[in-house]
């Protein structure tokens, strides 16, 4: 069943991307561009994603350290 729901979405996703770029393309070319731009917008994704985590990461170890310091020298210094 993912197979089939996969070349549902591409062929939505490759029918308004060449609507977009105002290509005419048949019905094959049409899937295989979404279901390949789906492959590659998936790719893409999950390593901006990937990469925004590890930035979300360092920026709260950074307010972490930034709050334990200010406790420190708050309250037991």
């Amino acid at each position: 069943m993912p197979i089939m729901l996969l070349i549902i979405i591409g062929a939505a996703a490759g029918f308004l991307a060449t609507r977009i770029m105002d290509i005419d393309a048949n019905v094959p070319t049409t899937i295989a561009i979404g279901v390949l731009g789906a492959l590659i917008g998936g790719l893409l994704l999950r390593f901006l994603l990937t990469l925004t985590g590890m930035a979300f990461g360092f920026v709260g170890a950074l307010l972490g350290a930034v709050f334990l310091i200010w406790a420190w020298q708050t309250y037991i210094k």
